[in-house]
């Protein structure tokens, strides 16, 4: 049996897709529309690990100030007291980060930034939208 066409050696596939730099590493995104499932990002999983972790040291009287922790931990005040600040997002906003389900745009970068208490605002990051 024969086929009326050769079949090329090579096939070129085009698919629409953005690098994004996330937790130090680069993700790919898929246009909207096309499934894809994400992962969790680990090291905003790490830091929202981290700053619990903290606020129950420092709530149960293990250590009195954040300077006397951070010392303890071996990194700078200025860094922990912008990890602990995490402790204050939204619960439904924790948990899509633990699912891996908050939008792309939700980094430990953006989050160790100031950002508003206003839950609502925080709901908008779960959905990818600002």
């Amino acid at each position: 049996m024969s086929r009326a066409k050769p079949v090329p050696e090579t096939v070129t596939v085009h698919i629409p897709f953005r690098l994004v730099k996330r937790g130090g590493r680069k993700e790919m995104h898929l246009p909207d529309g096309a499934s894809s499932q994400r992962k969790m990002d680990n090291t905003l999983v790490k830091a929202l690990a981290r700053a619990f972790r903290w606020k129950r040291m420092l709530e149960s009287g293990e250590f009195t100030t954040i300077a006397e922790l951070a010392k303890c931990e071996g990194i700078a005040p200025s860094y922990m007291t912008r990890v602990l600040r995490l402790t204050l997002l939204a619960p439904n906003l924790v948990e899509s980060i633990v699912d891996g389900q908050q939008g792309p745009e939700v980094t430990r970068a953006v989050l160790l930034e100031p950002f508003p208490l206003d839950w609502k605002t925080h709901r908008q990051l779960i959905a990818g939208t600002s």
